[in-house]
């Protein structure tokens, strides 16, 4: 009789908690992107959200909000309810943060919680202008030497800005740091001559590069960029330097509950086997990643590490 009761009173605990739990989502997602309109990111999020709305029944809403390596963005879903409405999401190059800005307004590891992963891109494309007399890496550090050479980045401590001294410290050169509101910014720098060369996430540039608008000299990743084949990498064109690149995931508040995150990380993880979403997610370089929101949780917390050493490499001084 009393294991009996026991197992109805278990029971009994498991339906009232379905009860209290409502369906999500019951209402529209507002989804937080820190970096500009066109910007690799951007092109991710609205992707994937397309992808909820309709596997969801709710509208997921990507809002840009610029600045800071994306931190203004998520200073305010760390601000938000932690129901499951307010995501984020950002590039790698958040990761960095915690170790560039001296008083970010929230804890990015404690609370914002990594959701999923739409995928890992293994580097990045090293830019000049189709213009520019320099055709390859060697002339780029050859000409470093004899003159000012200006780059830019979508601010001071993100991944681009980070591989981009990386590179300089490993060719033993000095290049000059231009910081910018968004890589779409940088772009016009580049093609207006304001700079000579920027590093930059494939998928706001493939179009470029194609079109012959502008000169890709390497790829920052571990092996050829499937799309570029021919553009060699620049881990085999300068000694010591490693291969960098970046990712696109998802965050909500830290303390939103489990079920919710689970949902989102499923349903995120099916959106991108859609072949539509599939195949811009592979035109743009980004492997599959297939990581539950735990796992996802734990690769964050690991980037957000790595990105300490690589911010000291640069003689960053935090902000």
């Amino acid at each position: 009789m009393l294991k009996s009761l026991v197992l109805m009173t278990g029971l009994l605990c498991s339906v009232l908690g379905l009860a209290q739990t409502p369906t999500f989502p019951t209402h529209p997602v507002r989804v937080f992107v820190g970096f500009a309109p066109g910007s690799g990111p951007d092109i991710q999020a609205h992707t994937v959200a397309q992808q909820l709305t309709l596997a969801l029944n709710q509208p997921f809403y990507v809002e840009n909000r610029l600045g800071a390596n994306g931190t203004i963005a998520a200073r305010s879903v760390a601000a938000s309810n932690a129901d499951g409405y307010t995501l984020l999401f950002s590039s790698s190059s958040i990761s960095s943060t915690p170790y560039i800005y001296k008083n970010l307004g929230f804890d990015l590891l404690s609370d914002l919680k990594a959701v999923a992963s739409v995928g890992i891109l293994d580097g990045m494309l090293v830019l000049v202008d189709a213009k520019s007399p320099i055709k390859s890496i060697a002339e780029l550090i050859e000409v470093s030497k004899k003159e000012r050479l200006m780059y830019g980045s979508p601010g001071v401590g993100n991944i681009i800005h980070l591989a981009t001294e990386m590179f300089a410290q490993k060719a033993a050169i000095t290049l000059e740091h231009i910081p910018y509101k968004g890589a779409s910014e940088v772009m016009t720098g580049l093609l207006g001559g304001s700079i000579q060369m920027m590093i930059v996430t494939p998928p706001s540039v493939l179009t470029l590069v194609n079109e012959g608008r502008v000169r890709a000299l390497a790829f920052t990743g571990s092996k050829p960029f499937a799309p570029l084949p021919n553009v060699p990498l620049l881990k085999d064109l300068v000694t010591g330097f490693e291969p960098m690149g970046s990712w696109g995931i998802f965050f909500a508040p830290s303390k939103t509950p489990k079920p919710v995150l689970d949902k989102l990380n499923a349903a995120i993880r099916e959106s991108l086997t859609v072949p539509a979403v599939a195949t811009i997610m592979q035109r743009d370089g980004y492997f599959p990643d297939s990581r539950n929101a735990a796992e996802t949780s734990l690769f964050f917390q690991g980037e957000v590490a790595r990105m300490k050493e690589a911010v000291k490499a640069a003689k960053i001084e935090p902000m």
